[in-house]
């Protein structure tokens, strides 16, 4: 009966067999599955482990705001805004556009509506200082040589074609026109985006440059006088004049770009033509 107990029937012998060869097959799987999730964790290490966050420290991060005053700061107003742009009912389609520069200058655009002869002298004026804008620029290239702010005056002129004949805005109401006003005779214009505006920001950027810093300082207030008579009177809604800044201040810097690339690509041919001129004269002394 002893030999029987340690006697196993054949069945349970396969059953064994199969179980231990079935065991080391999934060992096997376990570590590729191990292995595999190695190589997940080692990756995503890899790739952040290079993130600059990483590096960052409690005190980096207290340092920011003491030291980027100016970023913080859009940051916060980026939430505000973002609060603002969810929760603010939009104007219906039968209203007037909602504008806060029309809203500020509300007492001085009744005063020039009872006041026409005023309203026709600022005209008046203001088509004076868009004449010295005018003959600035030109005097700059033609006189002085330099065509950076002619060119980025035509850039900003022909993109605030293009863009103002694409959308073309309302006329404000209350409108206060004058015939001395520019464009002269009161004629139909693009109200996207302030060439008043741009012209004059191009023409003190170019004063910046050549350390003409009292007549830039002029511009830039005669500039500020302009916007404002220009929401008095209704000419311009206040996103064309911040935009006719940022368009002198970008077609100024386009301007600037154009010059380089064009001196560099001058500097290659007179380079490569030297070099040619260069070849030939050694080719003949040869001979």
């Amino acid at each position: 009966m002893n030999g029987n107990a340690h006697h196993h029937h054949p069945s349970t012998l396969r059953s064994n067999s199969k179980t231990r060869e079935s065991k080391p097959k999934g060992d096997k799987e376990e570590e590729r599955e191990h292995a595999c999730l190695l190589t997940t964790d080692a990756r995503k290490m890899a790739v952040f482990g290079k993130a600059s966050f990483m590096t960052w420290s409690v005190e980096d991060i207290v340092d920011v705001p003491r030291y980027h005053p100016i970023p913080c700061t859009f940051a916060i107003s980026l939430l505000f805004f973002m609060a603002v742009e969810y929760t603010l009912r939009m104007v219906p389609p039968s209203s007037p556009p909602f504008d806060i520069g029309f809203v500020l200058t509300h007492p001085l655009h009744r005063l020039l509506a009872l006041r026409p002869a005023l309203n026709t002298a600022l005209a008046g004026l203001n088509t004076v200082f868009v004449g010295m804008q005018t003959t600035y620029i030109l005097w700059t290239w033609l006189v002085e040589g330099r065509p950076r702010a002619t060119i980025s005056a035509l850039f900003m002129f022909t993109c605030r074609g293009i863009l103002g004949y694409s959308t073309q805005l309302p006329l404000p109401q209350g409108f206060l026109g004058s015939g001395v006003d520019f464009p002269v005779g009161n004629v139909s214009f693009f109200l996207f985006f302030s060439g008043h505006v741009a012209g004059s920001v191009i023409a003190s950027m170019d004063m910046r440059r050549m350390q003409r810093h009292g007549l830039a300082l002029t511009f830039d207030v005669l500039n500020v006088l302009q916007g404002l008579r220009l929401l008095a009177t209704r000419g311009h809604y206040t996103i064309d004049l911040a935009v006719g800044v940022g368009a002198g201040l970008l077609f100024d810097s386009l301007a600037g770009k154009y010059e380089d690339t064009k001196r560099k690509s001058l500097q290659h041919h007179f380079h490569n033509k030297h070099i040619s001129t260069d070849s030939i004269t050694a080719v003949q002394n040869r001979q």
